[in-house]
């Protein structure tokens, strides 16, 4: 079995080396051949997002917090 991401060789037969077609049938040919299909890494943002209402509030109201702290110190 071959690496499933080294790059093909010039004289491999594993679909076209160009074109606007070049990701789905690469994807398409590779699950013919039984061969891993590269997946995309986890999203930044995603990882965070059910994470939001609670960090939001809380954070605001630090903010919230220190700017009245800063005004009546100021004052």
């Amino acid at each position: 079995m071959s690496n499933p991401t080294a790059r093909p060789e010039p004289g491999d037969d594993h679909g076209p080396a160009h074109g606007p077609a070049h990701g789905r049938d690469s994807h398409a040919q590779a699950d013919a051949h039984g061969e891993a299909v590269d997946t995309a890494p986890p999203d930044a943002v995603d990882a965070v997002v059910h994470s939001m209402p609670i960090v939001l509030p809380v954070v605001g109201g630090v903010l919230m917090f220190l700017l009245a702290f800063i005004a009546i110190y100021m004052a």
